[in-house]
């Protein structure tokens, strides 16, 4: 293995883990309406538990409100049943073939829990960033070990993985912002 892959890996591993983080992020509920917020709910479809987007159609009303328009007409109760046995909180209304999810208004309290929660998450995310930048400063000590690069080799590698761990951290912490910021728009 040499630098060159030792750094790709390196960053392409730390892409990962923000990509996760991401992700993770858009399962926290904030007082806008989020069609993603529905990707976690899965309901029964000939037998098989499938996501809601495979049964339907999730769109945006308006900025507080979800539709589910389900392709075929026998689904609509069990969708509407499998988001509200959901541990999401959300109340669905049949109207028609339309289902409705409209956003409850989150009390000031939750909304502080929710930014601790987003903050413990953009913890995690840093943690593994920077685990995967001391498992690739190992490898790159160990090549020097195994004298395949020069000691100034060795210095330049781990500066730029120094600048890969900043960068993706500075992405993690402007997310977690910008999440906190979501949810504590009133």
């Amino acid at each position: 293995m040499s630098i060159v892959e030792v750094k790709q890996n390196a960053e392409q591993k730390m892409q990962q883990s923000v990509d996760s983080f991401k992700n993770s992020l858009t399962k926290i509920r904030t007082g806008r309406a989020n069609p993603g917020l529905l990707d976690t709910v899965h309901v029964d479809y000939y037998g098989s538990m499938v996501p809601i987007s495979q049964v339907a159609n999730v769109s945006l009303l308006d900025a507080r409100t979800i539709s589910v328009s389900p392709w075929e007409k026998g689904m609509g109760a069990k969708i509407e049943k499998a988001i509200r046995d959901s541990d999401l909180g959300l109340n669905p209304a049949a109207q028609g073939d339309l289902i409705r999810v409209p956003m409850p208004a989150m009390t000031e309290e939750r909304r502080k829990e929710l930014t601790k929660v987003v903050r413990a998450e953009g913890e995690h995310a840093k943690v593994a960033v920077r685990n995967l930048r001391r498992d690739a400063n190992e490898g790159v000590k160990k090549l020097l070990k195994e004298k395949l690069v020069s000691e100034d080799d060795e210095r330049r590698a781990q500066d730029e993985i120094q600048k890969f761990t900043d960068r993706f951290i500075a992405e993690v912490d402007k997310l977690v912002a910008g999440k906190e910021q979501d949810i504590m728009a009133v």
